[in-house]
């Protein structure tokens, strides 16, 4: 197997496995009297200072390119990350962290609804069977038929994260404007943690927390720890991993393996914080999982983009044509 593929496939997975605990982490630091929003700052924060470097040095001899494209930065923080931990976070605090990740996964489906509706890409029937899948998957998780208590205001702010996500997506995977994807992902941490940190400040959002021990794995760990972790393995090291591996697979090839961490997530809940869904939630998130590969695969048997040739240059050597006199 290809060198170049294999390790692209290791980054991919170290990088889902880091994001996939964020959630067991945060949910430590909660269950300590933490808010979401508190636990969100901290994350983002100590992950935009510890790519700071990197994103630089990225951007070394191309300052005009982040010059033209702040907006996406700001776009891509304020959406991307700020957003999208914010609401996941809130959705961790009341459920289970399997499935307010998997809700978060829906934002695939958004994705493909949008390219849809704004550019007329119209799906094809692979597409729809898998967003049916999805959708009924969904519907088990949220377990409509009342054999799981579901907290409707922790799936809403699922939902809203798996918003995010999709604009995690749509505005990495556009990459006309020259930004190097390690530039994109330190300024997007940067925009996001600057923002996180005025509307605590302000008091926006509550931002509540304590220097106190917080229980994980049978473990009382200082707070400093857990946070340490939250954000220098579970953002700094996710990104830069899941960026090194989208160079080397690509992003249809890289996003899909980015699905494991749904998996690595709920492993990490049932190590960390001893967090099992049930049954029927299982199933509606396997089912999620299906079509959200069925949508990839339809994606990744589009047809490959024909080329455009480039004009022909006249050489310069060669003698000038000489026009017909009429």
């Amino acid at each position: 197997m290809n060198q170049k593929l294999v390790t692209g496939l290791v980054l991919a997975l170290v990088s889902s496995a880091a994001f996939g605990t964020s959630g067991a982490l945060a949910k430590g630091l909660l269950a300590a009297g933490w808010s979401p929003a508190a636990a969100v700052t901290w994350r983002v924060v100590i992950g935009a200072l510890a790519l700071l470097v990197p994103g630089a040095l990225a951007l070394r001899g191309r300052w005009h390119v982040l010059r033209r494209e702040w907006l996406r930065v700001v776009a891509f923080g304020l959406v991307a990350v700020a957003g999208c931990q914010l609401a996941y976070f809130l959705a961790v605090e009341r459920l289970p962290v399997a499935i307010a990740l998997l809700l978060e996964y829906c934002g695939v489906v958004l994705v493909v609804l949008w390219l849809w509706l704004r550019r007329g890409q119209r799906p094809r029937p692979l597409t729809i069977l898998g967003t049916a899948v999805a959708v009924a998957g969904v519907v088990l998780v949220l377990d409509v038929f009342g054999l799981v208590q579901v907290d409707l205001v922790g799936v809403l702010w699922a939902l809203l994260a798996a918003t995010g996500l999709a604009g995690y997506y749509l505005i990495s995977a556009d990459g006309t404007g020259g930004l190097p994807p390690l530039a994109l992902a330190s300024g997007g941490l940067v925009v996001a943690g600057g923002v996180l940190l005025v509307a605590g400040g302000v008091g926006i959002v509550p931002f509540t927390w304590a220097p106190v021990s917080v229980q994980m794995a049978g473990l009382t760990l200082p707070w400093w720890v857990q946070v340490a972790i939250l954000g220098l393995y579970a953002a700094a090291f996710a990104y830069a991993a899941g960026i090194m591996a989208s160079r080397r697979l690509g992003s249809k090839v890289a996003s899909f393996v980015g699905l494991s961490e749904v998996l690595f997530a709920v492993l990490w809940a049932w190590l960390l914080i001893g967090e099992v869904p049930g049954v029927i939630q299982l199933l509606g998130g396997a089912a999620i999982l299906t079509g959200v590969v069925l949508i990839k695969l339809d994606e990744d048997n589009d047809p490959p983009t024909r080329p455009v040739p480039a004009p022909v240059q006249p050489d310069p050597a060669s003698p000038p044509a000489v026009e017909r006199a009429g």
